[in-house]
């Protein structure tokens, strides 16, 4: 019996080493959106291709499963959409206005957040590329829905979409990992769960694979960083954003704690791009420190609160900081969650009248929002805690007085309807708050993922600081720096993991061949 076992053993073994042994074609680090979107594009080419992930199944996906699925996207008019949905014959469609969203008037609203500067390369293809890449994504199985509950509104007997978002992943962020993992497995891809990424592995100035948390060394002919940004690393968002967002809250995954920018910087990857911004929004000031996956996927993007554009906004001071109604909230809630950092406390509240509680979203009336309520301002500012009561009435005053009455309120509009507040305006959708009861909603930063990384090329080959490739690394997803400068246009950060995925996973295989 024991010579059976030590065969059994030296069999286990040495299938051990020849798994050990093996040089696969293309390894990626992550298992997100931009990961199975390299994972697929690469399998198409005909490469071995492994996946390797930090967490466990459970876990798995990176920031995408916290998503609500939405991605931005070139599109000319709705009959470019129907290729995309799940149910293309919904009885809705024929009364519904899509508009269209050009490539033009996507470039215009990427160079809003440029701060006067032009677009980048990376900028120029993720335009280029969205609409394609979104087809391409549909070919293999992944389905999409229109938005209805966040992006339209009825007017005239029509469901109006506004914005330029359309389309979100059946069944949102989880849908969009279920379906790309599917698609990636039914390739013949591999994933292997609970393998956690250490370092690269170079051999004459060529990286050949990856090295383990666990010590294990796993050999490629090229591998595709794509394990996120460094959201989660308290120490690395002091450092590299300011230190207002060590005590952030982080909307997604804890485990993006930028393993692949370091490993990848340690080989001389460029720095590059906007390591002072970041993807943020206004959240439930008393939420968890992480995105918690152990509600159901669509409550999940309920701790967030973004109806800010239907009231105002305090800080702890009782007065407004930031213009509410400058543009449709897919355009500021990325920025306005940076400002509520930047408030005393790092804590805003957000105030309403029973006029807008009917259009405020679904996450307002989450089981777990905080909130006060109250039947006259001066009671609900003695509930909110710490604020400046005395200012906050002072400041609701004067922004109720100078309500502009003479335009009508439209939320599908930029309807003109303006006020004022000591030197701060609200330029549109600004009503009176005179209709009790009232609410205040505190409200905290919470930041969704990174904007600086690695300099790639047009091949997503990861750049050192002469813009020379590093022979077989390849990067996408968040990894990719100058993909956004100062705030995005909402549904953006999907579409670039997306393109930047295809892309990588393409040139990768290529490389190996």
């Amino acid at each position: 019996m024991h010579i059976v076992y030590q065969i059994v053993y030296t069999w286990i073994q040495s299938g051990k080493e020849l798994i050990m042994d093996k040089v696969w074609d293309v390894i990626i680090v992550g298992s997100g959106n931009a990961a199975l979107c390299a994972g697929i594009a690469a399998k198409e080419r005909g490469a071995e291709v492994i996946i390797i992930e930090k967490a466990g199944p459970e876990m798995a996906g990176g920031n995408t499963k916290y998503t609500a699925g939405a991605m931005r996207f070139s599109y000319d008019s709705s009959n470019d959409l129907l290729p995309l949905l799940k149910s293309p014959d919904d009885p809705r469609i024929p009364d519904t206005n899509f508009g269209s969203y050009t490539k033009n008037k996507f470039s215009e609203d990427l160079l809003g957040f440029n701060d006067g500067m032009p677009l980048t390369d990376e900028q120029k293809i993720l335009i280029s590329e969205s609409y394609e890449t979104m087809l391409w994504l549909a070919s293999h199985g992944i389905t999409y829905e229109p938005i209805w509950a966040r992006q339209s509104f009825e007017k005239n007997g029509k469901i109006v979409f506004w914005g330029g978002l359309t389309l979100a992943a059946e069944n949102e962020g989880v849908g969009l990992f279920d379906m790309e993992l599917t698609a990636f497995k039914n390739l013949g891809g591999t994933i292997r769960y609970n393998c956690e990424f250490k370092s690269l592995l170079q051999n004459d100035n060529i990286i050949c694979g990856v090295n383990l948390s666990s010590g294990e060394q796993i050999k490629a002919k090229s591998v595709i960083l794509a394990c996120g940004g460094f959201e989660s690393n308290n120490d690395l968002r002091e450092e590299l954003i300011g230190p207002e967002w060590r005590s952030a809250k982080v909307r997604g995954t804890p485990n993006n704690t930028g393993d692949g920018l370091v490993a990848a910087w340690e080989m001389g990857a460029q720095h590059y791009g906007r390591f002072d911004g970041c993807h943020a929004t206004p959240m439930d000031y008393y939420m968890k420190n992480y995105g918690n996956l152990e509600i159901p996927h669509g409550e999940r993007k309920n701790y967030r609160k973004i109806s800010y554009f239907l009231g105002v906004m305090l800080n702890q001071n009782g007065v407004r900081f930031v213009d509410e109604g400058i543009d449709f909230r897919n355009y500021t809630y990325a920025q306005f969650g940076r400002a509520v950092l930047q408030q005393p406390g790092q804590r805003a509240w957000q105030i309403f009248d029973s006029k807008v509680f009917d259009l405020m979203y679904d996450e307002y009336r989450f089981y777990d929002a905080s909130f006060v309520e109250a039947n006259s301002l001066t009671e609900l500012f003695q509930k909110c805690e710490g604020i400046n009561a005395k200012n906050a009435e002072e400041t609701l005053r004067d922004f109720n007085n100078g309500t502009n009455g003479s335009n009508k309120f439209d939320p599908t509009i930029k309807d003109g309807k303006s006020s004022i507040s000591g030197t701060i305006s609200k330029s549109n959708w600004a009503q009176s708050i005179d209709t009790p009861p009232f609410r205040a909603y505190p409200v905290t930063g919470g930041i969704t993922f990174t904007y600086g990384g690695v300099k790639v090329s047009q091949e997503a080959a990861v750049l050192n600081d002469t813009s020379s490739k590093i022979e077989g690394l390849f990067a996408c997803g968040e990894m990719v720096g100058g993909v956004f400068l100062n705030g995005y246009p909402g549904g953006s950060g999907l579409t670039s993991g997306a393109v930047f995925g295809r892309i990588a996973g393409q040139s990768a295989a290529f490389y190996s061949k």
